[in-house]
C-alpha cells in the first residue's frame, strides 16, 4: 500500500505550476488523477491532500464495522476490477486504492498534508494561484495552474453534524460522533444507544452487537433498506466458468447498473409496489411478532432518501438474537443516566453514538475568488453539477446519492480529458459555462429538488449549493443510466461554453 510514511512528501518550489491541480486524494481525486496521467500522460498534475495518506472518508470514518453502503463493482473504478465481495470493508478499499496508485506511478503526483487555504483566479494569467499550508511543517506553499479539479468531497472531514439536545451536559455517560470516532473507545459490556436510522447506524449497530451489553437504535422515523448476501451470483458463476476477471467486472458492472436503473424507475413508477416488496422482505426476516409498521415503515416514497444495502442481513440477524433492538420516538432531552423520549420512556445508557449525519461542505470550504472578486458558489449555477457560471477552468466531482459516487468522478474526468485538448486545438487558455440567451431569463431553482430527494444533510445546507436551471444542462442529474450515453456527446462547441 502506497501512504505517507512509505512516500515521504516532496517540498514544492514557492510557486510550483502544473497543467492541472486536483484537490483530494479520496476514491475521486484517485479516480480522477488516474484518468488524466492515462488520457492526457504529458499533462504536468499535482494531488493535494490535507491528510498524511489517500483514502479520503475511508480513513476519517474509523467506526466498527465502517463498509461500503454501494457495492464496489460499481463503487469501483471502471478501469480496476474488483473481485472482494461487493460491500467492502474500509480497509478493503483502502488497499484497493493503493494498488491503483502504486500501479500508475500516482504517488509522485501527491502531496499530503496540503491544506489547502484559497484559490484565486487570474483572467490576466488565465491560472489560478491556490496556497495551501504545509501541516508538517507549518509553512505557506503556493500552486499555479491552469485548470482546478476539485475532489474533496461534499462534507466536513473535522466534524459531523449532531443536535443539540437538552440536558446533554448532564449526561454521565459518553457521547461521540461515528465521523470522530476515538481509536481507544471500548464498547465491551456497555449499554449503547445508537441515533439515527441511516447506513452508518445500519453498520455500526451489527459491528457492535454481541460486544456491549445491548444496543439500541434509536429513530426518530424509520428508513428503507435492502437486504441479500454479500455476493453476486453472476459473478460467482462467472468465475466458474474462468471468465477473465476484468470481463467478470465489466458484465457484472453493467448488470447492476441496469437493475438499479430498472428498481429506481420503478419507485417513480410504482412507488407502492416497490414499498411493499422491501417491507416485505423485512417481514419475512423478522417473523410475524415483530412491529415492522412502526420500525421499518417509512412514510415517504422510496428512494426519496438512500436506501442503504444490508450485507446477510447482520442488522436484522441482531435485532433477532436479542443484541439489538429499535426504538422509534422522539429527543425529549438527555438525563444523568441517558435520554427521555417525547413518550415518556427513558434509555438508559452508558455511551450515546450520535449517526446522526454530517455538515454539507461546498469546495471543502476554500474561499475563492475570480479577478480578487469572492465567489458565492450559491450565486452560481451549475452546468451538469460539474461546471459554474462565471467561474472558469474548474470542475467539481459531486457524485450520485442513488449510484455509486464513482460512476460521476469517471464520467466527469473523461469530459475533462477532452475539454482540455480541444482548449489547447482552438488556442483558448480560458472557458467558463454561461447560460444562453434565452435560458439566463428563466427561473432558478434549487440544486435538488426537495421532493425528487430530501435528505437531512442535504436540506439544511441547500442554501450553499449553486442553482439548478432550465433544462438537463443545468442541473445536477441523479440518472446515471441517462449521463452515461449525455456526457460524451457533449458538445464543446456549444455556446454554453464561452472561450477565451
Amino acid at each position: 500500500m502506497t501512504d505517507a510514511a512509505s512516500h515521504p512528501t516532496p517540498a514544492p518550489d514557492a510557486s510550483e505550476h502544473v497543467d492541472v491541480l486536483i484537490i483530494g486524494a479520496g476514491v475521486s481525486g484517485i479516480g480522477s488523477a488516474w484518468q488524466l496521467r492515462k488520457q492526457m500522460p504529458d499533462a504536468r498534475f499535482v494531488v493535494l491532500e490535507a491528510l498524511d495518506t489517500f483514502g479520503g472518508t475511508w480513513v476519517t470514518h474509523r467506526y466498527p464495522g465502517i463498509r461500503s453502503d454501494s457495492d464496489l463493482h460499481t463503487y469501483g473504478y471502471s478501469f480496476k476490477p474488483w473481485t472482494g465481495p461487493p460491500i467492502a470493508t474500509a480497509a478493503e478499499i483502502k488497499a484497493y486504492m493503493g494498488e491503483i496508485i502504486a500501479e500508475a506511478g500516482l504517488d509522485r503526483h501527491i502531496r499530503y498534508r496540503h491544506r489547502v487555504v484559497s484559490a484565486d483566479w487570474s483572467s490576466a494569467e488565465s491560472r489560478w494561484a491556490v496556497t495551501a499550508e504545509r501541516l508538517d511543517t507549518g509553512e505557506t506553499v503556493r500552486f499555479t495552474a491552469g485548470f482546478l479539479w476539485m475532489c474533496q468531497g461534499y462534507y466536513r472531514h473535522d466534524e459531523g453534524y449532531a443536535p443539540e439536545w437538552p440536558g446533554m451536559a448532564d449526561f454521565r455517560g459518553s457521547i461521540v460522533h461515528p465521523q470522530t470516532w476515538p481509536d481507544d473507545l471500548d464498547v465491551t459490556g456497555k449499554r449503547v444507544v445508537v441515533i439515527g436510522s441511516g447506513a452508518t447506524a445500519a453498520t455500526l449497530l451489527p459491528a457492535i452487537a454481541g460486544r456491549c451489553a445491548h444496543v439500541t437504535m434509536l429513530q426518530r422515523s424509520p428508513t428503507y433498506f435492502r437486504t441479500g448476501r454479500n455476493a453476486i451470483d453472476l459473478a460467482e458463476t462467472l468465475r466458474q466458468l474462468q471468465v477473465d476477471e476484468s470481463w467478470i467486472h465489466e458484465i457484472v458492472r453493467r448488470k447492476i447498473l441496469f437493475d438499479q436503473d430498472a428498481f429506481t424507475r420503478q419507485t417513480f413508477e410504482k412507488p407502492d409496489k416497490v414499498r411493499a416488496e422491501l417491507i416485505g422482505v423485512i417481514r419475512t426476516i423478522m417473523g410475524p411478532d415483530y412491529d415492522v409498521d412502526t420500525h421499518f415503515t417509512p412514510s415517504y416514497r422510496p428512494w426519496r432518501q438512500r436506501i442503504a444495502f444490508v450485507p446477510d442481513a447482520d442488522l436484522f440477524e441482531a435485532i433477532r438474537r436479542g443484541e439489538a433492538s429499535v426504538v422509534t420516538d422522539t429527543i425529549d432531552r438527555f438525563t444523568p443516566a441517558g435520554i427521555r423520549l417525547g413518550s415518556g420512556q427513558e434509555l438508559e445508557a452508558d455511551l450515546v453514538v450520535t449517526a446522526t449525519g454530517f455538515h454539507l461542505s461546498v469546495m471543502g470550504g476554500i474561499p475563492f475568488t475570480v479577478d480578487g472578486k469572492a465567489v458565492d458558489f450559491a450565486e452560481t449555477v451549475t452546468y451538469r453539477g460539474m461546471m459554474f457560471t462565471g467561474v472558469p477552468n474548474l470542475v467539481w466531482v459531486f457524485g450520485y446519492f442513488r449510484a455509486s459516487w464513482t460512476l460521476r468522478t469517471d464520467l466527469v474526468a473523461d469530459f475533462v480529458c477532452r475539454l482540455l485538448p480541444h482548449m489547447k486545438a482552438r488556442g483558448a487558455s480560458a472557458v467558463v459555462a454561461a447560460l444562453r440567451p434565452d435560458e439566463a431569463k428563466g427561473p432558478l431553482a434549487p440544486w435538488v429538488d426537495e421532493e425528487n430527494f430530501n435528505p437531512g444533510y442535504l436540506l439544511r445546507g441547500m442554501h450553499l449549493l449553486p442553482k439548478a436551471g432550465p433544462g438537463p444542462d443545468w442541473q445536477h442529474s441523479q440518472d446515471y443510466w441517462t449521463d452515461k450515453d449525455a456526457f460524451p456527446a457533449i458538445d464543446l462547441g456549444d455556446p454554453v461554453f464561452v472561450y477565451r
